[in-house]
């Protein structure tokens, strides 16, 4: 692989899309009906982790009498979001370059673009946010921390500052027991679309974001090397990010900020008049008297909240596409300075400032968010005991019977312990929010089968 190729100054969309799989690199059957991308989409719909997704927090607890997001339906509606927003680049951008030889790759940036969106959350254990806080915790602040002195500096700083981007990334690649090379096996442009944090967790920073992780970091480079993504750093720890990266993180920021308000009107935790508020301010005079007087002709306060937040995705979803392409050169140089949010026009930019500082101080302090944070830390916090135990102590009669309930896919018996801690860690972040609740109360015995 001609790795000095990475370093050029300007990546190119021609290499940057490749339907190359991850695993299966010399597999290619053009007679498939479909794109290798749109299988991509499909793979993800059927396949477990999704599915299980359908049972993991968003933000606010899972739902009894009012339906509130959780994971599968916030994957769902990014990759609606994030595929729109695509079709609009490759249209701007198939006229910029029609005369390209490769200008056809273009037309296939919705389907890469909705797959990495499914994708996107894949790795996130039970609880939201909460859980990966409390693995991180584990062995920064609890009993974990004795584990330190055994491990290199790289791992110990990827479990210290575990990070559900990365281990969606290890999802996907990793050759779990008596699974295929590469994992699912999907193109390397839709894996590399998923990648936030370009960089290994010893760039983690104070923010604790990263991208991949020790294990998996030569999965990366290999991905980077044929899609021609920039390096920032001679130890190939650091990359710029893959363009499309862009539109996945805009479509997240866009749903999960303007749907919390949404969940938080349903559960009556922001009032109705605080709601519309918060929403028209994304629109200029002209676009708020129009938007006010159809609002005029519904009675339902649900409906009129769910009319005003389509608009505004709308609106967003305009936006970024064009920000992107206004800045495709510096995208394509890894010079973008922010996100495609951070550079939104007035008064989209205000707007959606406005709703991420009501989220901060109206709902991520909810009393109901906060609980689930408390459940979450409580039940991992002593789930990461009890299996490391296991792990680390084998023989004994408690572990035996505990290892028993570990889906064999995860190597419990593996040769170093860093890949022991990683089984636990798959096991663990693998679990439903229902799942963890239940192995938690069964193993304190407060839970037994029925008879």
């Amino acid at each position: 692989m001609d790795t000095d190729k990475c370093n050029n100054s300007m990546m190119n969309w021609d290499r940057l899309i490749s339907d190359k799989r991850f695993g299966l690199e010399e597999y290619h059957d053009p007679s498939q009906s479909r794109s290798d991308f749109q299988r991509d989409f499909d793979r993800m719909v059927f396949s477990s982790p999704f599915r299980r997704l359908q049972n993991k927090t968003q933000v606010f607890p899972l739902p009894g009498s009012i339906f509130v997001h959780n994971r599968l339906t916030h994957s769902l509606e990014v990759s609606s979001v994030g595929k729109s927003m695509a079709n609009q680049v490759s249209d701007k951008l198939t006229k910029k370059y029609h005369s390209e030889p490769w200008v056809r790759k273009l037309n296939d940036l919705g389907d890469i673009v909705a797959a990495a969106c499914l994708c996107h959350d894949l790795g996130n254990p039970p609880f939201g946010h909460y859980g990966e806080k409390a693995i991180s915790t584990f062995f920064s602040e609890g009993e974990g921390i004795s584990l330190k002195e055994h491990l290199s500096d790289t791992q110990w700083s990827d479990l210290i500052n575990f990070e559900g981007n990365a281990n969606s990334f290890r999802l996907l690649t990793h050759q779990f027991k008596g699974r295929r090379p590469g994992g699912f096996a999907m193109t390397y442009t839709t894996l590399a679309s998923i990648i936030k944090y370009p960089y290994t967790s010893a760039h983690a920073g104070t923010k604790g974001k990263f991208g991949f992780f020790t294990s998996e970091w030569d999965h990366y480079i290999k991905i980077a090397d044929e899609l021609g993504i920039i390096s920032l750093s001679d130890d190939r720890s650091t990359f710029v990010r893959h363009p499309l990266v862009y539109l996945v993180e805009a479509a997240d920021d866009i749903c999960y900020q303007v749907m919390d308000i949404e969940d938080a009107h349903k559960l009556k935790i922001l009032s109705t008049s605080e709601v519309m508020d918060l929403l028209t301010s994304f629109f200029d005079t002209e676009k708020q008297a129009h938007v006010n007087e159809v609002m005029q002709r519904v009675d339902d306060p649900n409906e009129k909240v769910a009319y005003l937040r389509s608009k505004v995705i709308g609106q967003l979803v305009n936006a970024c596409a064009q920000i992107f392409v206004d800045n495709e050169d510096l995208i394509l140089s890894g010079k973008m300075s922010g996100s495609l949010i951070d550079n939104l026009p007035q008064p989209l930019h205000s707007g959606y400032r406005k709703c991420s500082q009501t989220a901060w101080a109206k709902i991520y302090r909810a009393q109901d968010v906060v609980d689930i944070e408390l459940a979450g830390n409580q039940i991992i916090t002593y789930l990461m005991h009890r299996l490391l135990d296991a792990v680390m102590h084998p023989d004994k009669n408690s572990s035996k019977l505990l290892l028993y309930k570990v889906p064999f896919q995860y190597d419990t018996e593996a040769p170093t312990l860093y890949g022991k801690v990683q089984s636990v860690l798959d096991h663990i972040s693998a679990m439903t929010d229902v799942y963890a609740l239940d192995l938690f109360r069964k193993l304190n015995g407060l839970s037994l089968p029925a008879v």
